[in-house]
């Protein structure tokens, strides 16, 4: 049997407790610079609920970083299709990467408030922005060219 024994000084225990703590906040940190450019979840940063009135949606998109027209160019209610098709993947897969899950509100209609954006970084024009609202609740939403129709991304502003 072999016995080791190991004697203990209080000094550098003090020391890998500091670097412990130390490198765990370095960590943490990165972990939270990673959040910040990587996709992050909108629920996360800025609350979905309680989205009553105009002021409430510009506050929200304010919040998230836009600029926009000072009232909704649209409001329009549309059904939530009770089953997805291929055709709806790749929208589905914007919303869910920023916390939203529309499979929720299968069948459900909700009203959809269209803005223009007018802090879009570069040079491009035409940039609207959506809301998906059900029940004063934002559930989803997306940022989009309005000449073409293409969905650029969803609601959180790229830098």
């Amino acid at each position: 049997m072999i016995i080791y024994a190991a004697k203990l000084h209080r000094k550098r225990m003090v020391i890998g407790a500091i670097a412990l703590i130390l490198v765990c906040g370095l960590l943490g940190s990165f972990a939270g610079f990673h959040s910040l450019w990587g996709a992050q979840s909108v629920a996360s940063s800025v609350s979905p609920k309680g989205i009553k009135t105009n002021e409430d949606r510009v506050t929200y998109l304010g919040q998230l970083g836009w600029t926009t027209s000072p009232e909704a160019l649209t409001v329009e209610e549309i059904k939530i299709p009770e089953t997805f098709d291929a055709s709806f993947d790749d929208y589905l897969a914007i919303q869910s990467d920023q916390g939203f899950d529309l499979s929720k509100y299968s069948g459900k209609t909700v009203k959809r408030y269209t803005y223009g954006v007018q802090n879009y970084p570069g040079d491009l024009k035409n940039v609207m922005i959506s809301l998906l609202i059900y029940k004063n609740n934002v559930i989803g939403g997306e940022v989009f060219r309005n000449d073409t129709g293409e969905v650029l991304h969803g609601l959180t502003r790229p830098s």
